[in-house]
């Protein structure tokens, strides 16, 4: 089975909102992003030079439950100290939270933003200290120690409002309809690893031994069907391989699969079996 470049990491995640204002401010003031640059109804934000987020404005955009799509988007912080500014920063605004999970590979905060897109904030454990039972990778969900990590802070801890440069987008979750048809398409065609089963109805895969690139499942409903064009969510994630071979090993896999692929600004868009978007991209 072929193997996608151990160096293959997640790129910006592509959002349909409601709101520009709204959401420019939450992801500014709740979650430390940066806004790159704005036109009249998209919106690029990031850390340093880097884009995580891209917002797209629609006001009449539905919101959609029960349906393949976005689960969540996770931002990557590069140490626990950024996390324990995370976590401040998300306490200070009274920011409604939806969990905080200790996963054994990483520690993790959870919530959604002001459309509803789920949203998770983590920093990884380094690898040497990832849980592992008879050789495999066991991700848990043990309570977070909140004050370990907010005993971080010190007086001595600079004061920042922006997440630091070197945040990225760690990985995505997703929404599927058939669990084997995604891993099928994941690792059989993209060539994604399977990390981790968890139970019947979802599976994490990654690229070059990391815990998971790509979360899926099938909570929202075996055989979920695809949201309606337009609505509130997920357009597209970025895949980025390190170079062009790479992005041509790729596109020959899919091309070979009979699946669809379509050259857009900046990459190779593909959809899944569950018609989740996105673009393979590589540098020129």
């Amino acid at each position: 089975m072929a193997t996608i470049e151990p160096a293959t990491a997640i790129g910006a995640v592509h959002l349909t909102i409601a709101g520009l204002d709204r959401s420019i401010r939450f992801y500014q003031e709740r979650l430390g992003l940066i806004l790159h640059r704005r036109h009249e109804r998209t919106a690029w934000l990031g850390s340093g030079g880097r884009e995580l987020v891209v917002l797209s404005q629609c006001e009449s955009a539905p919101r959609v439950r029960r349906t393949t799509g976005l689960y969540h988007f996770a931002i990557l912080v590069p140490s626990r100290v950024e996390l324990a500014r995370s976590l401040r920063r998300l306490v200070e605004s009274e920011t409604v939270m939806q969990g905080f999970a200790d996963h054994g590979v990483s520690e993790a905060l959870y919530l959604a933003d002001p459309d509803g897109n789920g949203i998770e904030i983590y920093r990884d454990r380094p690898r040497d200290e990832w849980p592992y039972v008879g050789g495999q990778l066991r991700m848990g969900a043990e309570t977070l120690d909140l004050d370990g990590i907010l005993s971080e802070l010190t007086d001595d801890t600079e004061i920042r409002n922006s997440v630091a440069p070197d945040t990225v987008v760690g990985h995505v979750h997703l929404h599927v309809s058939q669990l084997a048809d995604a891993e099928d398409f994941y690792a059989g065609v993209l060539g994604f690893g399977v990390t981790q089963r968890y139970g019947p109805a979802a599976l994490f895969v990654a690229a070059g031994g990391y815990h998971h690139h790509v979360g899926l499942n099938t909570w929202a409903g075996v055989g979920a069907p695809p949201p309606p064009p337009g609505a509130i969510g997920l357009r597209h994630f970025v895949v980025s391989l390190p170079d062009q071979v790479a992005l041509g090993r790729v596109a020959e896999r899919v091309i070979s699969a009979g699946i669809p692929l379509e050259d857009v600004e900046g990459g190779l868009l593909v959809r899944d079996p569950s018609q989740n978007a996105m673009v393979l991209r590589a540098p020129s």
